[in-house]
């Protein structure tokens, strides 16, 4: 026991460059202690006067199954218990990061090129982002499984976008978001249950199962918008924003590919953020949660400062194709996924952040990996069990104060009254 014990603190004494004179085991004792907290159990009363045994020696972590087992040690002597513990006041509360400087349209200065990130700020960011990630990657395996049907459009690869824009803006700021819309239903509040639920056509989806992927709503948040061509009034809305300095921010969430055409072989130029023309834009790393939220709440001080509107591009990319119909490598290679995921993947990025910087650790954003793996897999599960809307629902729920809506030939099922 001396002898490992030695070993122990010859060691730790060698990464804090401090010099190991203990010999005696107490000596060990007492100077381990100062790296680790040590518990040293009670001997039982009659343990002397049990005959000395010789027991098989304790399971090593990390040990290889097979290898040969420590030397043994006799029940007669206390065993010392090395804990090391680590609490929160070992991590970095906050940092300064550098971030990617912004490119601007009519403005003369834009975001700072620094992001200020706490703790606890990482750490919701890190699990909104990986939440989202592993709903999506669920909402796919349950639409090869045919539980979920009809147009299903995944967000994963995008995270970085939804998780900084609600960073950056208020809970009582309005969001319109388009087609891809899961992501934004859940950091508007919505539980992962209840949009699984609304994925599979059940009573407990946010839109009693009767919206689908496109059509889930919350307080201020307005659902998505499946009608592809009505986006085309986006430029009579920039004119009348700029007309009336309203309060919007306008933001181009560009994945690089429209449907299953690139950015560079339909658009003659691939400059979003100037689309406005004379409103102001401002194109964003939209890989990285920090260049996101700092962007955002730049313009967002903007518009409460009554100069907006603006135009933001956030520079993304999606992992899968445009919808689950859509396998999404006949118009790209899979090394070209690949490639953005090994180098550029914003969950990634941000854990590399935390971590290169002491504010978390390993253990624990794996810790959370595992809770969040947990929570989506039981939501899963609710969201297969859960009973589909009965057919006397299926015209409720158009308005919000809710008496079923009497309109001729919506509903077979109500029985007309005439009214002459």
């Amino acid at each position: 026991m001396q002898n490992m014990l030695s070993l122990l603190y010859s060691a730790l004494c060698r990464l804090t460059g401090r010099a190991a004179g203990a010999q005696t085991v107490s000596e060990l004792l007492i100077g381990l202690s100062e790296y680790a907290s040590l518990t040293l159990p009670a001997v039982p009363p009659d343990l002397a006067q049990t005959q000395r045994l010789t027991p098989k020696a304790p399971p090593v972590v990390g040990a290889k199954a097979g290898a040969a087992p420590l030397a043994s040690a006799s029940l007669a002597a206390p065993v010392a218990r090395v804990t090391a513990s680590r609490t929160y006041s070992d991590f970095t509360p906050q940092v300064t990061l550098d971030i990617k400087k912004c490119e601007l349209h009519l403005l003369e200065e834009g975001p700072s090129a620094k992001a200020e990130l706490t703790r606890e700020q990482g750490l919701r960011y890190y699990r909104t982002m990986q939440t989202v990630r592993r709903m999506e990657l669920k909402a796919d395996q349950l639409y090869k499984q045919k539980i979920i049907r009809g147009f299903c459009h995944l967000y994963d690869g995008q995270e970085a976008c939804a998780a900084g824009v609600e960073a950056a803006i208020n809970p009582t700021d309005h969001l319109i978001t388009a087609y891809r819309a899961h992501a934004y239903t859940y950091t508007r509040g919505v539980s992962v249950k209840q949009v699984l639920c609304e994925l599979t056509g059940r009573r407990g989806g946010v839109s009693k199962g009767k919206g689908g992927s496109m059509h889930m709503y919350a307080p201020r948040f307005y659902g998505g918008n499946g009608i592809v061509g009505a986006q085309g009034q986006l430029f009579e809305t920039f004119n009348m924003a700029a007309l009336w300095k309203l309060p919007c921010i306008f933001i181009c969430e560009n994945n690089q590919y429209g449907m299953g055409t690139s950015a560079e072989r339909a658009s003659a130029s691939t400059d979003y953020y100037k689309r406005g023309d004379y409103i102001p834009g401002i194109r964003v790393d939209g890989m990285d949660v920090l260049c996101v939220r700092e962007a955002v709440k730049f313009a967002a001080d903007l518009c409460r400062a009554g100069k907006g509107p603006i135009v933001l591009e956030l520079q993304t990319y999606r992992y899968h194709g445009h919808s689950m119909s859509d396998p999404g490598v006949s118009y790209r290679s899979r090394e070209e996924i690949q490639e953005v995921r090994s180098k550029n993947d914003p969950i990634a990025l941000l854990k590399e952040q935390m971590l290169s910087n002491n504010m978390a650790s390993a253990e624990e954003l794996k810790e959370m990996d595992v809770a969040i793996r947990k929570e989506v897999e039981e939501a899963a599960q609710f969201a297969t069990a859960d009973s589909e809307p009965p057919l006397d629902d299926m015209c409720n729920h158009i308005f919000k104060n809710d008496p079923p809506l009497e309109v001729r030939g919506t509903n077979p099922w109500s029985v007309l009254k005439s009214v002459s």
